[in-house]
This record gives C-alpha cells, sequence and structure tokens, in this order.
C-alpha cells in the first residue's frame, strides 16, 4: 500500500507563510489568467482518467465508468461553468442608490479571502477536492489542500497533480493522518472548506473560531425519502437503488432511508429487488460494477447496524450477505424498521436503505421535523398538493422531486446543508462566493451628509424629519 508523504508542523508552517506572502500576487490576477488555470485542472483531468480509475479502483474497487459519472464529470461540469462565467461574476456589482445616499455610488467588489484550506473526504477523492480547488482559484485565492489519509492511492495522484501544475506558494498538498490536519487547523486560515461528518464538522468550526475564520462545512445527515400512495413505485425503486447504491451508498446526499406509504411497500421491495438483480446480477459480489466499503473499519460499523436491526426485529427484505475480508455488504434493504434501532440513528454511510411505513403525511412531517436538518429531502409523488406538504413544513439543504441526488449536478443551484447537515453553499456562482469577501464600496461625489454634523439647530432638525418622512 501506497505510504503518504507527512509533512511535519514545521514544513506545514513555512507553506503558509510563503503561500501568505505571495496573495496580493495572486489577488490581482485576472479572470483570463484564473481561467488558464482552472483549464489546467480539466486537462490534467481529461488526460489521467485511467490513472484516476486505477487509483480508485485500488484504493476500494470502484469501477472505471463510475469513476467517470462521479469523479471526472462533475469536476469538469464545473470547470467550464465558472470559465463561462467568471468574468461576469468579478465585475464590481453596482447597488441602487437611495434618496438619503444621494450624491454616491455604491457598489459590491468581489475580493479573495486569502488563505485558505481544503480538507476533502475519502469517498469523491477527486471530485470533492477538485470542485472547491476550482472555485477557490477562481476567487483568487491561495490554498492548502488535505486529502484524506483512507485513499492513500488517490491522495498520492492528486498531490502529484498539483505539485505538476502550481508552485507551493500558491496551491500545494499535505498529506497525513488526523494529526497533520490538527496541526493544519491551527494556523490561521482566513476561509476553510471542509467536507465530512458533522461530527468533525464541529471541530472544524471550533478550530476556525480561534481565528474567526469563515468556514463551508460540507457535512450530511439523514436524508429522507419519501414515496407517498400516488408515486410510480417502478420508476421510484429505479431511481433510489441506483442512486443509493453507486459508491456502495457511501455518499452524503444518497437516500439515508425510506419513509413509504403502507400500501406500497411490498411492491416497492419487489421492484427494488430486481433493479438490484439487473444492475449487479444474482451474485452482486461477483459484480465489477459494484465497488467495496473503504476499510475494514466502516465495514464493521455499517454490519453492526444491520445485525443491531435485525436484534430489534426488522427484516431483512433484500440482501445482507457480507464478506469481511473483501468489505463487501451486499444491496440490502431493512423492512419493519422503528426509530429506536441504531440504523435509524445514525447517518448509515453504506449500502444499508431501511424502510419506515407511514399512513398519514402528518407522521412524515413530525418524524423528519423531530430530527436534524438533512442535507437533502427526496418526494416521489404524483400528487402536487402532497409534494407542496411536504416540501412546505419540512427543512432541508435542497429537496428533489422523483428523482434523488441530481440537484449536485445542476451549477446554477447553491449545494449545501442547513445547521447539522451544514454551513455554507458551494457550486459555481455560490462557491466563488463562498470563497470571496463582498466588499462595500461607497463613493462620495456631491453628497450633503454635512447636514447630519452638530450643531443640531432647528433648520437642521427640520431638515433631518424631511428625511425621515421620505425614507
Amino acid at each position: 500500500m501506497t505510504q503518504l508523504h507527512v509533512a511535519n508542523e514545521t514544513d506545514i508552517s513555512a507553506l503558509f507563510q510563503a503561500q501568505k506572502k505571495n496573495l496580493a500576487g495572486i489577488a490581482a490576477t485576472t479572470a483570463k489568467e484564473r481561467i488558464v488555470k482552472i483549464r489546467k485542472v480539466m486537462d490534467w483531468m481529461l488526460a489521467n482518467q485511467e490513472r484516476i480509475a486505477e487509483a480508485l479502483s485500488a484504493d476500494y474497487g470502484k469501477h472505471r465508468v463510475e469513476v467517470k459519472i462521479s469523479e471526472v464529470m462533475p469536476v469538469i461540469s464545473e470547470g467550464k461553468h465558472i470559465i463561462k462565467h467568471l468574468a461576469q461574476w468579478m465585475r464590481p456589482e453596482s447597488v441602487e442608490t437611495p434618496l438619503k445616499m444621494m450624491g454616491t455610488t455604491s457598489k459590491i467588489v468581489h475580493e479573495p479571502k486569502g488563505n485558505c484550506l481544503i480538507v476533502s473526504p475519502w469517498n469523491y477523492p477527486f471530485n470533492l477536492t477538485l470542485k472547491p480547488l476550482l472555485q477557490a482559484i477562481a476567487a483568487g485565492n491561495a490554498v492548502i489542500i488535505k486529502p484524506s489519509e483512507l485513499v492513500p492511492e488517490s491522495s498520492k495522484l492528486i498531490a502529484e497533480m498539483i505539485k505538476a501544475l502550481f508552485p507551493a506558494d500558491e496551491i500545494t498538498v499535505v498529506e497525513g493522518d488526523a494529526t497533520v490536519a490538527t496541526v493544519l487547523l491551527s494556523m490561521p486560515f482566513n476561509h476553510i472548506f471542509f467536507t465530512g461528518s458533522p461530527a468533525i464538522g464541529k471541530v472544524v468550526m471550533q478550530a476556525a473560531a480561534r481565528y474567526l475564520a469563515s468556514v463551508t462545512l460540507e457535512l450530511g445527515g439523514k436524508s429522507p425519502t419519501i414515496i407517498d400512495e400516488t408515486a410510480d413505485i417502478k420508476k421510484a425503486a429505479q431511481t433510489i437503488t441506483a442512486e443509493k447504491f453507486l459508491n456502495n451508498g457511501q455518499t452524503c446526499i444518497a437516500p439515508d432511508y425510506i419513509l413509504i406509504h403502507r400500501s406500497q411497500t411490498a411492491r416497492f421491495i419487489e421492484e427494488a429487488d430486481k433493479y438490484i438483480k439487473k444492475m449487479y446480477g444474482d451474485d452482486v459480489a461477483k459484480s465489477v460494477d459494484y465497488c467495496r466499503i473503504v476499510n475494514a473499519r466502516h465495514f464493521s460499523r455499517i454490519k453492526s447496524l444491520i445485525d443491531d436491526a435485525f436484534a430489534k426485529g426488522a427484516t431483512i427484505a433484500v440482501g445482507g450477505n457480507t464478506i469481511a475480508a473483501e468489505n463487501y455488504i451486499e444491496p440490502t434493504l431493512v423492512s419493519n424498521v422503528n426509530p429506536a434501532m441504531e440504523v435509524m440513528q445514525q447517518e448509515i454511510f453504506g449500502p444499508v436503505l431501511p424502510i419506515l411505513e407511514f399512513e398519514s403525511h402528518e407522521e412524515v412531517v413530525r418524524y423528519i421535523t423531530e430530527g436534524e436538518k438533512p442535507l437533502a429531502l427526496y418526494i416521489f409523488s404524483k400528487k402536487r398538493a402532497n409534494i407542496d406538504y411536504f416540501q412546505n413544513n419540512t427543512s432541508s439543504g435542497a429537496v428533489v422531486i422523483n428523482e434523488t441526488t441530481i440537484h449536485y449536478l445542476q451549477n446554477n443551484l447553491p449545494f449545501g446543508g442547513v445547521n447539522n447537515s451544514g454551513i455554507g453553499k458551494s457550486s459555481g456562482k455560490f462557491g466563488f462566493e463562498e470563497f470571496s469577501n463582498k466588499k462595500a464600496v461607497v463613493e462620495n461625489k456631491f453628497s450633503t451628509f454635512g447636514m447630519f454634523h452638530p450643531p443640531y439647530t432647528s433648520r437642521i432638525e427640520k431638515m433631518i424629519d424631511m428625511v425621515i418622512k421620505w425614507l
């Protein structure tokens, strides 16, 4: 297995200081100059697709086509979107002048935040490292990247790529484990972009508070999938199983559990079982299209969720087989679950899909709102009144209707959670703004603000009363 190059605290501090000295030069770059850098990343990705696929295959058995879909395509799409719009985003934004400000002009200028840290996860190591990197480049920042040590081949390749494309005093990679992450989080970064669990997100936010650094936290949680009494069950089963078991369920926006109308449960399980077999064959363990859990620790955690549910009365409706030596867990549907089971308490982040039945729509809303706000909410229904009811009475980072996860591909929408599922937004312009400071600029041309200065004569007071009346 690849051994990561681990930087020490002195090296990390030196990198941080070198980037800090270079901030003014990076901030002064034009849209064209930033686009050149973005194209470098995109060109490298396209030229090295086979190497990326090999790295992810070595790390946890991911199929090369799935790599193209979930790692390469989102980065290229993001790059093209930024290139198309960056010059417009960078222009100062004029704002309306209210009557009380007559004689002035005002605008919003997007300036880079400065020293930025991107801490990326293991589940989509290229996608979730390079998309925020492109946004940070677009905004004119210096960046240190900390990829996950749980995917050493991918981490090594990311480090190689960045070293080949950028000087270290502009963009660099620091590899290592949680100890290295702790050192990085002790540095006075201006902005930290973290993707991972809510538990570690709290640690990142606490570290950022020391320097009052801004943060983008892309977290996760338990994203519910509602299937009501009017839903197209065949379509719902196909969509949910395909996107749940992509990357072996190791996706922050994957459907975490199903809330299904009691009348639809049996048919859904039947259709889901059919489609799983269509995708992966009768023996999923032999399918080259189905990757593995990233390591033994995560395998044990997910298996314990299945075991706990079964011990507490749940039924393994589909799947349930495991092979510890391969970190393999079959696509698994668990029915007859209840909220007390661990599988309904923890974010699953694996190929296990619990099914919780309901009879009334009020039950659904009550259950969702009693928990933490999810990263995404998925609704399968043919009835607009039902869709509106579920959407309007819950809070989540996103809502997707009669599909799941596809909102991540929409560059014109903000991506992110709310509270426990995330802070801040990314994707396209929203990512550019996340890595930017919106600086207010006001210029006085011929204003009469002298009327607000002492001494406060009766004449001045009358003028102020007139201004208040006109506001």
